[in-house]
């Protein structure tokens, strides 16, 4: 399942964040430092030549060799030279020489991780506020960074973590999370449902089909869905507002209008999904999908390898696409967990670093990160990746938006299990014990406390 398969998961999408109510850690195995320059410097006569750019960045099951290839092509196109820290742990490396106020210039990097390093250093202020990367032309492309990166992946509580219009933290590596189902289902596979457009379009369905319309692995999986459902209610601001716990937000009509879908969708769940959706059985709820027992199912693109060896209907495909919009014409949203990079605010290169940040938008860079399966958001990203990996990132080339972030941090609260009451009320709801109604309650409840706690 998504937190215990957290090693899987870097493999697969090498995602260096999870978060809410499935999450984990994508490298987590130890290696030295690996720290290099391609020395390439001596022989330009770029605008930056005789600079010195350190950058640091994770590595991940991406690998190194994309990263020394993007920095040595930097190097020959700036003259500056690049020193480039790799290493499973960076936290370990990094930290304590930057508080020896030995800093970086860039790192890659993302929050979320166990060690909470970007976010020690947000508390404290320590990293630069970089809203003027989206204004510069992408290094060596006649074209701005924020007309390239796809909408959604800036402007949240990841990227603007003080809820303010200042970026402190640029999108990298992601990967889309949305709803998969069986394409011989379909027109698009020669079956004889229209996918569904909205969701009054996908309660249609069970009117045509005897297949119950949904399943989840365990109602963990619900925090990217329900992610991706805030915002197509309420929009980007309401979805933040949300995610700070705002009493007026959750109280609201629009909100309701969500938790009415959550109990329709209840209504047509396979009703074994809550007793298998376990760490143990979980797999028999994924399996639903491939043997036609339900329609739609709530997962990330690391389930395709996790059910390579299972037995499947006849004809079967994966199929995969952002969640149906809440009314016709009006947009349509999928959740991503996504990496970042930054630059410490006591770099002495600060100018070099936005030039080197922009350059990781350009197109030659981004096929070098696409050759090792590193897939960045930005617009197009899905002709430099493999075809099997298409059908997954093609999905905001098809107009869905990207819903972005988790809720904000809060002191702990004695007795409170909010990812319990946000994620797993759903198993309740399906079972019968519980209503969306008092779902709905429960979560203003909560949020009126987490509130009152945030940090």
């Amino acid at each position: 399942m998504k937190k215990a398969l957290s090693t899987m998961m870097a493999v697969t999408m090498a995602l260096s964040v999870l978060t809410a109510c499935g999450g984990g850690n994508s490298s987590s195995s130890s290696s030295d430092a690996n720290t290099s320059s391609s020395g390439s410097s001596s022989t330009t006569g770029g605008d930056f030549a005789g600079q010195t750019l350190k950058v640091a960045a994770i590595e991940t099951a991406y690998g190194q060799d994309m990263w020394k290839e993007v920095t040595k092509s930097f190097e020959e196109k700036t003259g500056a030279k690049v020193e480039l820290t790799m290493d499973k742990n960076l936290e370990d490396v990094i930290d304590p020489q930057m508080k020896g106020g030995n800093f970086y210039d860039v790192v890659h990097l993302a929050s979320g991780r166990e060690k909470a390093l970007p976010e020690t250093m947000l508390k404290e202020n320590a990293i630069a506020d970089i809203s003027d990367v989206l204004d510069m032309n992408v290094f060596g492309e006649d074209v701005k960074v924020s007309d390239k990166i796809i909408g959604g992946f800036t402007g949240n509580l990841t990227t603007n973590p003080y809820g303010d219009d200042r970026v402190y933290m640029m999108p990298m590596f992601y990967g889309p999370c949305g709803l998969f189902y069986n394409k011989a289902n379909f027109t698009e596979g020669g079956g004889e449902l229209t996918l569904p457009t909205t969701w009054d379009e996908m309660f249609a369905l069970a009117e045509k089909t005897d297949i119950p319309l949904f399943t989840y692995p365990t109602a963990g999986y619900l925090d990217a869905f329900i992610y991706a459902m805030i915002p197509e209610v309420g929009g980007q601001d309401f979805f933040n507002k949300a995610l700070q716990y705002d009493e007026a937000t959750w109280a609201s009509e629009d909100m309701g209008k969500m938790f009415k879908v959550l109990g329709n969708l209840a209504a047509n769940t396979e009703k074994s999904t809550p007793s298998n959706g376990n760490a143990d059985n979980f797999l028999k709820n994924q399996q639903l999908i491939l043997d036609n027992k339900a329609l739609f199912m709530p997962n990330g693109n690391w389930v395709v390898g996790e059910m390579a060896d299972a037995p499947r209907a006849d004809g079967f495909e994966w199929g995969f696409m952002s969640l149906p919009a809440m009314d016709k014409g009006s947009d349509r949203y999928s959740y991503t967990f996504f990496e970042q990079c930054w630059v410490p605010a006591g770099s002495e290169n600060q100018d070099l670093a936005k030039t080197f940040i922009s350059y990781l938008y350009s197109d030659e860079a981004v096929e070098i990160f696409a050759k090792s399966g590193a897939a960045q958001p930005v617009t197009g990203i899905t002709d430099n990746l493999p075809e099997d990996k298409q059908v997954f990132y093609s999905i905001y080339d098809d107009g869905a938006k990207a819903s972005i972030g988790s809720f904000a941090t809060t002191a702990p609260v004695e007795g409170m299990d909010f990812k319990q009451i946000f994620c797993f009320t759903m198993d309740s709801v399906v079972n019968g014990n519980k209503t969306a109604d008092q779902w709905w309650k429960d979560m203003q409840d909560a949020c009126k406390t987490m509130k009152a706690n945030m940090q």
